[in-house]
Parts: structure tokens; C-alpha cells; sequence
């Protein structure tokens, strides 16, 4: 399966964007979809991810502000993302995998990865 993920850009503190992951080749299926970020010269971190069987589960830092959906038939996840802050600005990553519930938001619970969307959030 190869993920791309699209949408990021630059938007001023409190805009939206809404970033995509689309998997070709396969459909994601009832894998597990997240999307991981990483600001330069920072780790990578778990933003969120939707599992049919799992859940959906956030991470504290952007609770209330972001949302993930899935839309099936399109064979795309999307994360919406509201109330941006300059933080926020890093590159978006997307990943699934048939990964386990204790796994969901840590990167090795996640065997594809797109090769993620830069977002910029202006102060």
C-alpha cells in the first residue's frame, strides 16, 4: 500500500486546513489510519488515528481542535484541522497498519507511511 498524503500549506494562527491521505494500490481496508507530525528539529509525535475496530483516540495537544474522518468509498482519511496555532506547524505525516490497540499512537504500531504535507501556521 503507498499512502499520499496532500493539503498542508500556510495559513495564519486560528485558520483551517484539511490534510488527506489517500492509499493506492489497496484500499486501507480495516487497517488503522493516523497521522503522526514532526517539527523540525523535534520528534515525531502521534496527532490521531481512526481504526474501524479501535476507535478514534486524539492527542491531548490538539484534542477539540482537530478532527480525523475516514470516508470508505473514497479510500481516504482526511484530518481536519481548526483553530491552528503556531505549534502546530510541522510536517504531517499519514500511516497504517494492522496495528494492535496498545499500539495506536506509537509509530511502530504502523508498517506504510506517506511521505507527509508541511503546514505552516503564522503567527
Amino acid at each position: 500500500v503507498q499512502l499520499q498524503a496532500f493539503g498542508g500549506g500556510l495559513v495564519q494562527a486560528g485558520g483551517s486546513l484539511r490534510l488527506s491521505c489517500t492509499a493506492s494500490g489497496h484500499t486501507f481496508g480495516n487497517k488503522a489510519v493516523a497521522w503522526f507530525r514532526q517539527a523540525p528539529g523535534k520528534e515525531r509525535e502521534f496527532v490521531a488515528v481512526t481504526s474501524r475496530s479501535r476507535g478514534t483516540y486524539y492527542a491531548d495537544v490538539i484534542q477539540g481542535r482537530f478532527t480525523i474522518s475516514r470516508d470508505n468509498a473514497k479510500n481516504t482519511v482526511y484530518l481536519q484541522m481548526d483553530s491552528l496555532k503556531p505549534e502546530d506547524t510541522a510536517v504531517y505525516l499519514c500511516a497504517a497498519g494492522n496495528t494492535i490497540y496498545s499500539a495506536l499512537k506509537s509509530e511502530e504500531g504502523y508498517t506504510q507511511w506517506g511521505q507527509g504535507t508541511e503546514v505552516t501556521v503564522s503567527s
